[in-house]
């Protein structure tokens, strides 16, 4: 049975929140146990997002990123890791701008805006896929769970924890936008550009995925991504990143 996972009241940051890092880690025991418990949260939070969406994108598009996780999936190094991706059409377009992300515990949602942005191109895909992959891997996406305020240790209380359902309730979709650090962003892109990769992938489908979204730099913005690029560090410097660590020409 997964531990329990903490909910830690107050601003967590600098000091506090390696303190808080220190507790999730305490709680949630060695790294399959809590593996465990990041994927107690990411289901709780996964059931309001499918609330707050569509429960069904176009059944080609599933079968389609089914597909590509698979193998992606099978290049993890822990097995405990399990990844579930759906298709994200919400009910209001405008209601978030994330096209791709990743719940703790491996739960991830890509925009059908996305998936037509890259063409359905597997390679593409598969980048944006193994980036998100990462965010959960480098537990990224439950430091950002720990650094929030307003959710309490007497979630502690029950095995999968019930604290975080109604507080994504409350601050609703627009928390996804919540940008990771430049640091962790770059991590996600060469480990996703490397599980690409070794799955079978072209590597190199990670900057061709990254100069779709420079081409729509400074256009009208039809679909909507201005928002979700803000989040993230600038094009140039990702391309540049993943080319210096993977060693790729061009």
């Amino acid at each position: 049975m997964a531990k329990a996972a903490p909910y830690l009241v107050g601003r967590l940051a600098g000091k506090q929140f390696l303190k808080a890092k220190w507790m999730w880690q305490s709680f949630a025991g060695n790294e399959d146990e809590a593996i465990q418990a990041e994927q107690a949260v990411g289901r709780d939070m996964a059931k309001v997002v499918e609330e707050q969406s569509q429960r069904s994108g176009p059944p080609e598009f599933q079968i389609l990123l089914d597909n590509i996780t698979k193998p992606l999936a099978e290049r993890v190094k822990n097995r405990n890791h399990r990844f579930e991706i759906k298709v994200l059409s919400s009910k209001n377009p405008r209601e978030t701008s994330s096209l791709a992300f990743a719940l703790p515990g491996g739960f991830i949602f890509i925009s059908p805006v996305l998936i037509e942005l890259a063409e359905r191109n597997s390679d593409e895909l598969a980048f944006v896929i193994g980036h998100e992959m990462a965010h959960v891997i480098r537990r990224h996406a439950i430091d950002r769970i720990l650094s929030q305020k307003a959710l309490s240790m007497a979630s502690l209380a029950t095995p999968a924890g019930r604290a975080v359902a109604p507080w994504l309730r409350s601050v609703g979709m627009q928390w996804l936008e919540k940008a990771y650090s430049r640091e962790q962003e770059f991590e996600a892109d060469v480990l996703g550009a490397r599980l690409a990769q070794v799955a079978g992938f072209d590597p190199r489908g990670a900057l061709r995925m990254l100069e779709r979204f420079r081409n729509l730099e400074g256009s009208s913005d039809p679909l909507g991504l201005s928002a979700y690029l803000s989040t993230h560090p600038p094009i140039d410097d990702r391309q540049q990143h993943i080319r210096e660590q993977l060693r790729l020409d061009g």
